[in-house]
């Protein structure tokens, strides 16, 4: 059976030790619980825990939880899949942050979509850092540009980056990439004055996040790690 709260626990540790060489504490970092395929019931153990950000990848799924959990207020929903345009209203309108926005086109529509009297939506670009054709993400030589489009959108609050790495790299090859990423996103805020409050990489999982922290991680996304296997 697995044992939540110890996960939690194991990787509130693991983030603690990874920050040690760095200037920055575990309060600088966002833990996102992962919780693609697990029920409400394991959601809500690991809320009672401390736990309040949690990233979903299908929307009617998250849809479902969300109306299970409508009693957790303070909840934080953090949509981490493939985003599809006929989906992007009920995204709008039902979370708190999107991660993967990979055109301008789809940041626009969820601009439209969020409603007056929510706050801007919390947004980061999705980076192909390692140029893989299976992977969705703008390039690198794209960043700029789309960052900048992104930003003038009122209802939209864009505030970094976020990458997947390669399945099953190196340590190595994984520092590489977080390591190009912190250095794409101070040349993202260098490109114009209306980006220079970038302030967030979304990078790292259960198998690579002391990499990532350690290379300027500011979100981590967990889910095996804390809830087990799908």
């Amino acid at each position: 059976m697995i044992n939540i709260p110890i996960n939690l626990n194991n990787i509130n540790c693991r983030i603690q030790q990874a920050l040690a060489t760095t200037d920055r504490c575990i309060k600088d970092i966002i833990l996102v619980a992962a919780s693609k395929g697990q029920p409400s019931e394991a959601i809500r153990i690991a809320y009672a825990l401390g736990q309040k950000h949690f990233g979903e990848n299908y929307l009617q799924e998250a849809l479902k939880k969300q109306q299970e959990l409508s009693d957790l207020s303070d909840i934080c929903w953090h949509f981490i899949g493939p985003l599809q345009s006929n989906k992007a209203r009920k995204i709008a309108e039902n979370f708190d942050w999107v991660h993967t926005i990979d055109k301008a086109k789809i940041a626009k529509k969820l601009n439209i979509s969020r409603q007056d009297n929510q706050p801007p939506l919390n947004v980061c670009i999705q980076v192909n850092i390692s140029e893989e054709e299976s992977k969705s993400g703008l390039s690198v030589q794209e960043c700029s540009e789309v960052s900048t489009a992104v930003k003038a959108l009122p209802r939209l609050n864009l505030r970094g980056l976020m990458t997947i790495p390669q399945h099953n790299a190196t340590e190595i090859e994984q520092r590489k990439t977080f390591k190009a990423m912190s250095k794409l996103l101070l040349r993202v805020r260098d490109s114009s004055p209306q980006l220079t409050t970038l302030d967030t990489l979304s990078m790292g999982m259960s198998s690579d996040l002391e990499a990532a922290l350690q290379e300027g991680a500011t979100i981590i996304r967990v889910g095996s790690a804390i809830f087990g296997p799908r």
